[in-house]
């Protein structure tokens, strides 16, 4: 498989682009025609509304509140509320008095739409039309959906979702809603197999949405989440297959070395800030490990600004060092 760096994918797939920072934020189309905005995803707050903290129907004020015009839900923090004209109502309410665009739903836990049991895959697609009726009625532009499925015959795998897809997206069309499917683990992630599907579609409110760090093909005892991944696609490879047919994007920059490779986040606070980012190299026979841990402010006016950063160094399986520690008064 290729190993793209940086400058390749930069040329191929981000042609026209902005360069973003924030994790799980998306490009739309701007308003007006001058280039490309930023929205922010739902997910990026989902430890804050789990808890609590945070209320579904605050979601466009605290978008709004950041400078960002455009959001995208996830169904799972309304997922009663589909077919409840008064909540949708609210949401309209909520989003048209801090001037927010409702760009979307990602649906999740509707059923796979590759599976390759008819009965199944048909049921999947049916659970997806109460979603079509919210986007609609929010004035969003697409649904995000999953091309899941339990078979690995990728061949039958490959026609289930031609299937189903094609379906849904048949379904969308009337109301002049797009469909569109993230590479969002297992076969999904594959760049090449994603594409295809979506040439064979063929059909223009059916498309894609790349995730930048989202190419997990297969993980640890193949579970579908939580456990470490032990297989992954290329995703500067998958990001260009999947750019062609792409409706919106999920931008997630990391950090990257002065050769261009990229870093990985290995951990975040319970807030969802970046806690360490790790990158290694090999030098001779040695591999070089090293950490970036960053330490936040926890209380005061200053709460949630970088305290401190830390860069640790080990060789092999040896112990971390301590290389450099800055702290940030305030």
């Amino acid at each position: 498989m290729v190993n793209w760096k940086r400058r390749e994918f930069v040329r191929t797939a981000a042609t026209g682009m902005a360069a973003l920072c924030w994790p799980a934020h998306r490009l739309i189309p701007a308003i007006g025609g001058s280039g490309l905005k930023i929205s922010l995803a739902q997910w990026s707050l989902h430890r804050a509304l789990q808890s609590g903290r945070l209320d579904h129907l605050d979601f466009a004020a605290r978008a709004a509140g950041w400078g960002i015009d455009g959001i995208e839900y996830v169904n799972a923090f309304f997922a009663d509320k589909a077919r409840d004209s008064a909540y949708l109502a609210a949401m309209n309410q909520r989003a048209a008095d801090h001037g927010v665009r409702q760009l979307l739903i990602m649906v999740d836990g509707e059923g796979g739409l590759s599976e390759t049991d008819d009965k199944l895959r048909g049921q999947a697609v049916d659970n997806h039309r109460k979603w079509l009726d919210a986007a609609h009625t929010l004035s969003c532009h697409s649904i995000r959906v999953n091309a899941f499925g339990v078979s690995a015959d990728r061949v039958a795998r490959h026609q289930a979702a031609v299937d189903g897809l094609g379906r849904l997206a048949e379904m969308a069309r009337p109301a002049g809603l797009n469909v569109i499917v993230e590479n969002h683990g297992g076969l999904s992630s594959d760049g090449g197999w994603l594409a295809a599907v979506m040439r064979e579609v063929n059909m223009p409110n059916c498309g894609t949405l790349p995730d930048f760090g989202n190419f997990c093909l297969r993980r640890q005892d193949d579970a579908q989440w939580e456990k470490p991944c032990v297989e992954e696609y290329d995703r500067y490879r998958g990001v260009a297959e999947l750019m062609p047919f792409a409706k919106a994007v999920s931008a997630k920059s990391y950090d990257f070395d002065a050769a261009g490779n990229e870093t990985t986040v290995t951990d975040h606070t319970t807030e969802g800030r970046i806690a360490e980012v790790e990158r290694s190299h090999t030098e001779g026979s040695d591999t070089i490990t090293e950490s970036i841990l960053y330490d936040y402010v926890s209380c005061g006016v200053n709460d949630g600004l970088l305290a401190a950063v830390t860069l640790c160094r080990k060789v092999n399986a040896g112990s971390w060092e301590t290389i450099r520690k800055a702290e940030l008064p305030y």
